[in-house]
C-alpha cells in the first residue's frame, strides 16, 4: 500500500527537497515534541521516579523487537552501531588463522572492531570487492570458505544502496559454520527483515536514519546462542535487582534477563527514549512493507526520468528500494553537491556515487526538482 505524502507531519519548508534520509532523518513534529517533553521532565528531577529508569526502556525494547519479529529479551539498548559491533567482536570465538569477511568501502563502524580482532588473534580480515558484473551477494559467496568464521556485513551498502541477499549468505554460513553479524542501519525501517529467517549472531542498528529517531540511540539483537556472553561494560542498571535503588550497595554478580545484560550505561535517557518510542510506533503504524513500497515508487520514478541520460543507474534487482546510487561515466562533477544545495536540493555523495534516499515526506515536486538538476549535469 502506498502511504500518502506525510509532509505535514514534518517541519520541512516547501522549497526544500530533502532526499537524504540515509544521512539523517528529519524529525517528525510528534518526535520533536516527545523530546521537548523529555527535556522538561529532566528539568524537574524531583518528579522522576525509579520506575522511569525502566518503563520507557522496556517500551522501546518491545517496539524494536516487533520490527524484527522477535521478543524483547533478545534486545539491548545501545548508543551507536559501533557499540553493538564491539559486543559481537568481544564474544564470537575466533582463533589464529580464522577469517573475517567485510565489504569494500563498508561503513567504518562495522570494520574497525574486526580489524582489531584479526590483528589481536593473528587472524585474517578479508575485504570483498565486487568482481566485474558480479553482485555483492555473488562476490561474498565466492569469498566465503572453510576458514571463514565471521561474516560482518550490512543488508544494503551504505555508499550506493546495493542490496545484499542475506538469505543466501545465511545458507552459506550454515554450510561452513560461520557467524553472521549485521549492521542494518541503512535498511531497517525501510526494508523488511525477519530475524528468525536470517538468524544473525548479532545485529546492530542506529536509530537516526531509517528508524526516524534521534542521534545517539540504537539497538542490538543478541541471538539466544550468545545470551551468556559478556557485555562490553559493567554498569548498575544491567545487574539483577537494579530497580531497587535502596539496595544498589549490595553488589550483584547476576545480570538482568536476556539482552538487558548488554544495555549501555545510562540507557534511560529521558530525552532520547521518548523520541525513539514515538518513532518506532510510527513505523509500526505505517508498516515497513508499505514504507518500502512508497519509497520504491519514488526511486523508480527517478530512474525512469533519468533513463535517457548517460547517468549510470543500477539494475533493479541489485538495488534496495529506498536508496538509489547514481554514477556519472566521467566521474562526479566537483560542484554537484554545492549546486544542488544552492537550489535547496539535498542528497549525499559517498565514494563515487550520488546517493539519493527519499522518504514519505517527499513530494513529486521534490523528485522533479532533483531530476531537472541532474539532467543539467548530464549535459556538462
Amino acid at each position: 500500500m502506498i502511504i500518502p505524502c506525510q509532509r505535514d507531519q514534518f517541519d520541512i519548508p516547501q522549497d526544500v527537497a530533502y532526499l537524504n534520509c540515509s544521512f539523517m532523518a528529519p524529525l517528525m513534529k510528534s518526535i520533536l515534541n516527545a523530546g521537548i517533553s523529555g527535556l522538561q521532565k529532566k528539568a524537574e528531577p524531583w518528579k522522576i521516579k525509579p520506575e522511569d529508569f525502566f518503563d520507557q526502556a522496556e517500551s522501546a525494547r518491545k517496539l524494536f523487537a516487533a520490527l524484527i519479529n522477535t521478543g524483547a529479551d533478545q534486545i539491548a539498548l545501545i548508543p551507536a552501531c559501533s557499540y553493538g559491533i564491539a559486543v559481537a567482536a568481544r564474544n564470537i570465538p575466533f582463533a589464529k588463522g580464522d577469517e573475517i569477511i567485510v565489504l569494500d568501502e563498508q561503513f567504518p563502524s562495522n570494520v574497525y572492531s574486526w580489524r582489531e580482532l584479526a590483528q589481536e588473534k593473528s587472524g585474517v580480515l578479508t575485504t570483498v570487492k565486487r568482481a566485474g558484473e558480479q553482485s555483492w551477494t555473488e562476490s561474498i559467496l565466492s569469498a566465503m570458505n572453510a576458514a571463514t568464521r565471521i561474516v560482518a556485513i550490512p543488508n544494503v551498502h551504505w555508499t550506493d544502496g546495493s542490496l545484499i541477499e542475506l538469505a543466501a549468505i545465511r545458507q552459506k554460513c550454515d554450510e561452513i559454520d560461520a557467524e553472521l553479524v549485521l549492521d542494518l542501519t541503512q535498511s531497517l525501517g525501510a526494508h523488511s527483515f525477519d530475524v528468525n529467517t536470517i538468524k544473525p549472531a548479532f545485529m546492530a542498528c542506529s536509530a537516526y536514519k531509517w528508524l526516524l529517531g534521534p542521534y545517539s540511540m540504537g539497538f542490538l539483537y543478541i541471538s539466544p546462542k550468545y545470551q551468556n556472553a559478556m557485555p562490553l561494560e559493567h554498569n548498575w542498571i544491567n545487574r539483577k535487582g537494579s530497580a531497587d535503588f535502596s539496595d544498589l550497595v549490595h553488589y550483584q554478580d547476576d545480570f538482568q534477563v536476556g539482552g538487558r545484560k548488554f544495555d549501555v550505561g545510562e540507557r534511560s535517557n529521558f530525552v532520547l527514549l521518548p523520541m525513539t518510542i514515538v518513532a518506532l510506533q510510527q513505523i509500526l503504524d505505517w508498516g515497513i512493507a508499505n514504507i518500502s513500497e512508497t519509497i520504491a515508487q519514488m526511486t523508480e520514478q527517478l530512474c525512469s526520468e533519468l533513463s535517457e541520460t548517460n547517468i549510470i543507474i543500477p539494475a533493479a534487482p541489485q538495488r534496495a528500494p529506498h536508496i538509489l546510487g547514481l554514477r556519472f561515466p566521467n566521474g562526479l562533477p566537483n560542484d554537484l553537491l554545492q549546486r544542488l544545495a544552492d537550489n535547496k536540493v539535498y542528497v549525499s555523495v559517498r565514494s563515487d556515487a550520488v546517493r539519493i534516499s527519499p522518504h514519505v515526506y517527499n513530494t513529486k515536486d521534490d523528485l522533479q526538482k532533483l531530476t531537472n538538476l541532474l539532467k543539467t549535469f548530464n549535459r556538462t
